[in-house]
């Protein structure tokens, strides 16, 4: 709740702010609570979606909140993030299945996504998200890789 007080102090209610992205633009990007895409890309609240999970990975529900930003809140363009030192780099899929198992008692249904090869994950993720046949706009996949230590964004083709 204090860091609900100093946001509103800061900024205001989130009500002053449009619904629909103004900078018609939606990114995917990684958890990571080290990085604020917000200030790393410059933007200001109401400007962008960002939709945010384990890696940056264009999953069922990346592609259903996609489907939703396109048809519903005008966005037509899609910049997928991901990063240097990510955690998904660092396991295995069969250690990060182990580890959930392990704390947890059960095994998991979904694939983590782990991988090796960042610029590789963008690729896929952007393959990913322009083949889905239910996103109305598929061509504007644009994907980067964020530098942690440099603090650059490096487009990936």
């Amino acid at each position: 709740m204090v860091l609900q007080r100093a946001y509103i102090r800061s900024l205001g209610y989130s009500n002053r702010f449009p619904r629909t992205p103004s900078l018609k633009l939606a990114v995917l990007c990684c958890m990571d609570a080290r990085l604020d895409f917000h200030e790393i890309l410059g933007a200001e609240p109401g400007q962008v979606h960002v939709l945010r999970n384990a890696g940056g990975l264009a999953t069922d529900d990346v592609l259903r909140s996609l489907a939703l930003s396109q048809t519903l809140m005008g966005t037509r363009e899609v910049m997928v993030i991901h990063h240097t030192h990510c955690a998904l780099l660092d396991y295995t899929e069969e250690q990060l299945d182990a580890a959930v198992e392990k704390a947890s008692g059960h095994r998991s249904p979904h694939a983590f996504g782990a991988f090796t090869d960042v610029d590789a994950s963008v690729v896929e993720t952007m393959q990913t998200i322009r083949r889905c046949a239910y996103l109305p706009l598929r061509e504007g996949v644009r994907g980067f890789v964020y530098d942690i230590d440099t603090g650059k964004l490096r487009e990936v083709s």
